[in-house]
């Protein structure tokens, strides 16, 4: 199966637990990696055939950023279902990091994969 991803795709979003989180926006990083299958996009060379990658990135923008979430982890799954549910792709794997969350780590986050049911 082929691929379509999105690295590094970075939000602003509230998202947190604790008091302090729930007064200011936090940045989000999202790596999104979809089965999508290739062939007809390569053949016809039309952008209509394709999993455009840049609906999908501003789709997800608009969720996130609209989002008020305690937990990625709820978040990480409402992205992943918007991803199955609109733009018809097979599986999506999904990064979700929120860097600074914890001291002395770059980041922490969750990894899902889902499929279309």
């Amino acid at each position: 199966m082929d691929h379509v991803f999105i690295e590094g795709l970075e939000i602003e979003a509230l998202i947190g637990i604790y008091d302090w989180e729930r007064r200011i926006r936090q940045p989000l990083v999202f790596d999104i990696e979809m089965a999508f299958d290739n062939r007809a996009p390569a053949a016809s060379d039309a952008i209509e055939d394709t999993l455009n990658y840049k609906a999908v990135s501003r789709r997800v923008v608009e969720y996130v950023s609209q989002s008020d979430f305690g937990l990625v982890e709820t978040l990480a799954e409402r992205v992943a279902q918007i991803i199955l549910d609109e733009f018809g792709v097979q599986r999506v794997r999904l990064k979700l990091s929120k860097p600074g969350a914890v001291r002395g780590a770059r980041a922490v986050g969750v990894t899902i994969e889902r499929s279309a049911s």
